[in-house]
């Protein structure tokens, strides 16, 4: 397959993506239609793990095992947070599917870690962010207090792994997963803000946005480790 075709065929993704999280969204925000989130959110990472498949030739079997189980995980996160409404158990499950993707996406990561990358700087301002968030976040966790805070942290690690990649995979790839695990603090943050601080305006489609631009870019970030260009 050339390069112009393999170019072409993820920018057809990306349009098909882009258009899945926009009815995504449009389900959300509208009542009539909030019965069809059952297919359209499922969808974003249903298809995003259909690309990854086609695409994974050249990745390691420990790296593509890795990525196959955190957005296995991040599917079955997504599925579980639909059904919030009804029990909190449903949020705590779709907390451990996240946090157990965000370990999968710890230990990708690291694969690629550079060992003489210094990250003292990029570490401080991480631990003051999950540290401020924390705070604000406190007086409305109650007993979710335990589980939010292991969540916090473990995001705060998925980021740092992520900025330690540089030099050890091509400077896009690099790119991308640093950019995408930021899209996912973003996302997280927006999520708990909003459950346990204040609704913040509309908070529903920042949450989506941030998560599956996340997503995606750590998708196209691990396949750029390849040798291969698309």
């Amino acid at each position: 397959m050339s390069t112009k075709t393999q170019n072409q065929g993820v920018v057809v993704f990306i349009i098909v993506y882009i258009i899945i999280v926009i009815c995504d969204l449009v389900c959300s925000g509208n009542d009539a239609y909030s019965s069809f989130r059952g297919i359209t959110k499922p969808s974003i990472l249903g298809s995003l793990i259909t690309f990854f498949l086609i695409r994974r030739k050249g990745l390691g079997i420990s790296i593509f095992r890795l990525m196959i189980l955190a957005l296995l995980f991040s599917l079955a996160g997504d599925v579980l947070l639909l059904f919030v409404i009804q029990s909190q158990l449903f949020f705590i499950a779709g907390l451990v599917m996240f946090l157990l993707a965000h370990v999968m996406y710890i230990l990708v990561f690291l694969k690629k870690h550079n060992k003489h990358k210094k990250n003292k700087v990029f570490l401080v301002l991480t631990v003051a962010y999950g540290v401020g968030l924390f705070y604000l976040l406190y007086p409305g966790l109650g007993d979710m207090l335990f589980p939010v805070m292991v969540y916090m942290i473990v995001i705060l690690l998925m980021s740092n792994a992520s900025y330690l990649r540089e030099k050890r995979v091509s400077q896009i790839s690099y790119l991308m997963v640093f950019i995408g695990s930021l899209f996912f603090m973003i996302s997280d943050s927006i999520l708990a803000v909003t459950m346990f601080y204040q609704p913040l305006p509309m908070s529903n489609i920042w949450i989506m946005v941030t998560y599956a631009t996340a997503q995606l870019l750590i998708v196209l970030g691990v396949l750029r480790q390849k040798n291969q260009i698309f």
